[in-house]
């Protein structure tokens, strides 16, 4: 044999075993997919616990192991970003046993930091949409302003004079000023807090004329009666708050902002993993006990296809760059 053609013989040989290889490796992930999932599971959350966030996830992986035969468990990861619980995830191996929570703050976080370590366009598989939720619009229980349009009828007033109160400069409910000022057409100065409960003893002393967060955040002075609620930020009524009208009934037509919560796994996880997933998350959120549970918290459960929740974050990360470089605000 002469060493052209062992040299022919070695070729084939290592393309032999490399398609042996590969071959075996697809045969692997088709099983894998076909019996999952078949461990524990583990849910990625960028925020501390008993939040909003986290507990909606708390009560999505306890029906979700139920129904899948395996303990689906929340692990905690906060940080600026989502940075810290993007990179555990994507880090992982794509075989649906690590997953993300995101949600509309990841899409604002794109425009927001300047060298954000992660795509989640990119990095990211879409399983499904866990739950939608507006903000609220709400003013002290001794203000003068009975509708967002006598708020919005002062500040056109007085340009300038009124003073809103979020949380921190860049989350969802910052933005939301932001985007309440352009739409309505009005000038008023947005006070950032370190969080909800500073926003709302602001209020009640009279610092600022309007807060905007969450309802579960400040459901607890809501019936209390101590702050009144002037409206809601989604593009309909919510199921929690029936009873108060959007701010696009109160006159701010292009004014629409509507939070959520989403499952994602690591990109290239196996198509019948996603499906298996998003199957099992169609009937969870159907479900009465689950529904009723995070309506509570103000969130309305709806599950959604891949295509339609990576569609949704595409859009707000466009949506929330405008406002963001319309504002002026600096990215970190």
């Amino acid at each position: 044999m002469t060493s052209v053609d062992r040299a022919i013989r070695g070729v084939s040989l290592a393309l032999s075993l490399t398609v042996l290889a590969l071959s075996m490796l697809a045969s692997n992930g088709a099983a894998s997919a076909a019996g999952y999932p078949d461990r524990p599971v583990r849910v990625v959350v960028p925020f501390a616990a008993g939040g909003v966030a986290d507990i909606t996830a708390r009560i999505v992986a306890d029906k979700l192991g139920s129904r899948l035969g395996q303990r689906f468990y929340i692990e905690n990861l906060p940080g600026a970003g989502g940075i810290a619980a993007a990179r555990a995830v994507i880090s992982a191996r794509a075989d649906g046993y690590t997953l993300a929570l995101l949600t509309n703050g990841t899409a604002v976080s794109v425009s927001l930091f300047d060298k954000l370590p992660f795509d989640p366009l990119r990095d990211f598989a879409p399983v499904s949409s866990l739950g939608f939720f507006d903000f609220i619009l709400a003013t002290g229980a001794d203000s003068p302003f009975k509708t967002l349009g006598d708020f919005i009828a002062a500040a056109r007033a007085k340009p300038g004079t009124l003073n809103v109160g979020t949380v921190n400069v860049g989350s969802t409910q910052n933005l939301s000023a932001e985007l309440f000022k352009t739409a309505a057409g009005i000038d008023f100065a947005i006070v950032p807090y370190r969080g909800t409960p500073e926003v709302a003893v602001s209020l009640l002393q009279g610092n600022i004329a309007l807060m905007i967060d969450s309802y579960a955040s400040i459901k607890g002075n809501l019936a209390e009666g101590k702050i009144r609620s002037l409206a809601s930020s989604g593009p309909v009524r919510s199921a929690s708050t029936p009873d108060v009208a959007t701010a696009r009934e109160s006159g701010v037509a292009d004014y629409d902002v509507e939070s959520w919560n989403a499952l994602f796994a690591p990109a290239a996880t196996p198509p019948d993993v996603v499906n298996t997933l998003n199957g099992a998350l169609q009937e969870v959120l159907a479900d009465a006990d689950v529904k009723q549970h995070l309506l509570e918290l103000g969130i309305e459960a709806r599950a959604s296809t891949p295509q339609e929740i990576a569609g949704r974050l595409k859009s707000d990360i466009d949506k929330w760059r405008k406002v963001i470089e319309k504002a002026g605000i600096q990215k970190q």
